[in-house]
């Protein structure tokens, strides 16, 4: 009973900030679910909600996605994706999460006690796409496309719904494919098709909410929001390390 009130309660977490951030699913409930999960089982259910939240909320920002900008990310983002899957498989996930974490709440951080735009326009379409691929990586590894992108939409300077849908678009991207490479490689188990019908309600509620609130919220309100979800983020992924 408690485990499948862990289950939903990370769900809901993961669905609202995900509807009201455009992604945020893996980096909210991961550490939640780790406590009665296994790391390649939560990872699994990750895509499974991530996917589901992606796909309701999806609709809402359509309109303003440019193809034309955001295919470099995700042509690369897709190569990157099984090698991060090879990395679940065969190496420790958990050196990989400490790296981001510190990268996440360090970033964070400092933008939000400067209190400043510092925008970088060099690069190019290079540039995004080796964004992309690593996010493609992390896609693979854990669930966590969304997190360097959402740094570089934000140190790009693009507006609420410019960054919002660019992101958007390329996690959805990344974690349809990861879902589907996690099913060739038999991650995703009967187990998980259990866990994920006790978490549905909570990601459907929690990505409807969410959605709710992001629509009222201002670019800058929305741009502070994006920083706060990505400090809890790098500091629930170094949480483990420094009280283990």
């Amino acid at each position: 009973m408690i485990d499948a009130l862990i289950i939903f309660v990370g769900a809901f977490l993961g669905g609202f900030v995900s509807g009201l951030a455009g992604f945020g699913t893996a980096l909210t409930a991961l550490g939640i679910w780790l406590h009665v999960a296994s790391p390649k089982l939560a990872a699994a259910l990750i895509l499974c909600c991530s996917v589901t939240a992606q796909a309701q909320t999806l609709p809402s920002i359509w309109h303003a996605i440019d193809w034309r900008r955001i295919w470099p990310m995700l042509a690369a983002g897709v190569l990157g994706i099984p090698i991060g899957t090879w990395l679940l498989a065969h190496a420790d996930p958990k050196l990989f999460r400490l790296g981001i974490g510190l990268i996440l709440l360090t970033f964070s951080s400092v933008m939000l006690a400067i209190r400043a735009r510092p925008t970088m326009r060099w690069g190019g379409r290079p540039a995004d796409a080796a964004v992309g691929f690593v996010g493609g990586v992390l896609g693979g590894l854990a669930g966590l496309s969304g997190s360097l992108v959402t740094v570089w939409a934000t140190l790009r300077g693009w507006g609420k719904e410019e960054k919002r849908a660019i992101f958007q678009a390329y996690n959805t991207t990344m974690l349809t494919v990861a879902f589907v490479v996690f099913v060739a490689s038999g991650f995703v188990t009967a187990e998980v098709g259990k866990l994920y019908l006790l978490a549905l309600p909570g990601t459907l509620s929690g990505a409807f909410l969410g959605v709710r609130v992001y629509r009222r919220v201002s670019d800058n309100r929305f741009h502070d929001l994006v920083l706060v979800v990505l400090a809890f983020a790098g500091a629930s992924l170094v949480w483990p390390f420094v009280f283990a």
